[in-house]
């Protein structure tokens, strides 16, 4: 399904029709890249993925660093890093960290494959040394550890019973139960190409797992060579539409707001960056937030895009990016002292390549959002602190002790009446310290290539590194 013709289609980044105006910052929620099946333990991000997330910084690199840019945020170093200016987190987890990386590459790369001078050091014996590489400059990343509350921003419905309650009991619709038989016949189709999938049975072919069987159908026919049968890009599709409307529906339901966790938490992440840009003048200028398709949908649901769109009801190919920009509609040479001449537009790119397309939120009819207004109603939607995640979420995490919500559920687990685990004893002693951290175009989702060459399910390994880092704290004043 494509868009109609009512949508503004930007070339090369630009409206054609775009008027004066100062983009003074920017928060980006990235999907990762091309992957190998999440059905198997250690699954990683795929060459072609590094390349994907690679060519995305570099399109935002375009837009928001370059001199020539009509969108380049004021100020912002165009060549060098200044760690000042940017903030990239990612869950600690192999894909996302990896994607992140690779955003950021492209976002900053060497300084030597631009022509740009690479910065040398004269030390005090004569002796030169220089940035190895062709000058790699390395951005820092904030890696959320899933025991620290700041995974909760990128990974809001990870251990959050509530989401899980909310989301399982699709499970029990007419809806899906009308599904699951409706499809019997389509998903048994396909036996002859999962048997080899070692924890698979013939009943589990099923709408129950629809995504996935889609995930391993769709991996395999990118990078697998031989397979029973050929699948039809007939096939494909059908297997997408069904996976998209499973994993939307496990992700949001107006009736049922603790199926969009993970859409409440991003809500609040993304306010609390682009609040610190406001509240530093613009000091902090480009956030970079790295996670999953289903933190997506959620925000999808939540913030009204699905009455725009039917295409929002799908599942965003990988690479897949919304961005935040906060623009002021005229040229300006410093930050507006009055926050009422901001404004924030949204926008989504479907994949790695094709338009920044800007799109209506909230059920407004305009793309941009006046800064008060946003504020309003992205504060109404969001999450925006580890205690009030906990108490929705009812969660048993550790953390949660220090609010008090959870702190039955961990002497049960310690085995010790009204005691406190090691654990927590730990996560209040460290806290109490240092303080709880929070950090601070046109769209075809039904659109599937026809891929000509067949391919096995058969998982190919992929070696993937992961590097850790710690969150930092963005401002919570709004």
């Amino acid at each position: 399904m494509l868009f109609g013709t009512s949508i503004v289609v930007l070339v090369g980044g630009i409206a054609s029709s775009a008027i004066a105006e100062t983009v003074h910052g920017a928060v980006v929620f990235s999907r990762h890249g091309d992957r190998s099946s999440k059905h198997y333990s250690g699954y990683g991000l795929t060459s072609l993925g590094f390349e994907q997330n690679f060519q995305v910084g570099s399109s935002y690199r375009n837009r928001y660093l370059s001199s020539s840019s009509p969108q380049r945020i004021f100020n912002i170093s165009e060549d060098t890093y200044v760690p000042s200016q940017i903030y990239a987190t990612a869950p600690d987890q192999s894909v996302l960290i990896n994607a992140a990386t690779a955003f950021l590459q492209g976002f900053y790369p060497p300084v030597g494959t631009e022509n740009r001078e690479i910065t040398t050091q004269t030390l005090n014996n004569g002796s030169t040394t220089q940035n190895p590489l062709n000058g790699y400059q390395y951005v820092f990343l904030h890696g959320a550890d899933a025991n620290s509350p700041d995974t909760i921003w990128l990974k809001g419905d990870d251990s959050c019973p509530a989401f899980t309650r909310a989301s399982k009991s699709f499970e029990k619709s007419a809806e899906f139960q009308s599904k699951v038989e409706s499809t019997k016949s389509f998903y048994s189709g396909f036996w002859d190409l999962i048997d080899g999938v070692y924890d698979y049975t013939p009943d589990k072919m099923s709408y129950a797992k629809a995504y996935d069987i889609y995930d391993l159908i769709s991996v395999a026919s990118i990078h697998n060579r031989s397979i029973p049968r050929n699948v039809t890009s007939e096939e494909l599709f059908q297997l997408r539409t069904l996976a998209d409307s499973a994993e939307f529906a496990y992700n949001f339901n107006a009736s049922e707001p603790a199926r969009a966790m993970g859409g409440k938490t991003l809500s609040g992440a993304i306010l609390k960056q682009l609040n610190q840009t406001v509240s530093s003048k613009g000091k902090l200028k480009f956030s970079l937030l790295t996670g999953s398709y289903d933190s997506f949908l959620a925000f999808f649901g939540l913030s009204g895009l699905i009455s725009t769109s039917d295409n929002f009801f799908g599942l965003p190919d990988y690479a897949s990016s919304m961005a935040f920009e906060l623009v002021t509609a005229e040229n300006t040479t410093e930050f507006p002292s009055d926050v009422n001449d901001l404004s924030v537009r949204f926008m989504f790119r479907n994949g790695s390549s094709g338009p920044l397309t800007s799109f209506p939120l909230f059920g407004r009819s305009e793309t941009t959002t006046p800064w008060a207004e946003f504020v309003s109603q992205m504060k109404s939607r969001a999450i925006t602190s580890p205690e009030q995640w906990c108490n929705m979420c009812n969660s048993q995490e550790d953390f949660c002790a220090l609010y008090g919500t959870s702190s039955t559920e961990n002497a049960e687990k310690s085995g010790e009446n009204g005691g406190m685990s090691n654990a927590v004893a730990g996560v209040i002693g460290a806290m109490t310290t240092i303080g709880v951290v929070a950090i601070g175009g046109a769209i075809a989702f039904m659109l599937f290539r026809r891929r000509k060459q067949s391919v096995p399910l058969t998982q190919e390994s992929v070696t993937v590194n992961c590097e850790k880092g710690s969150i930092s704290s963005g401002n919570t004043g709004v």
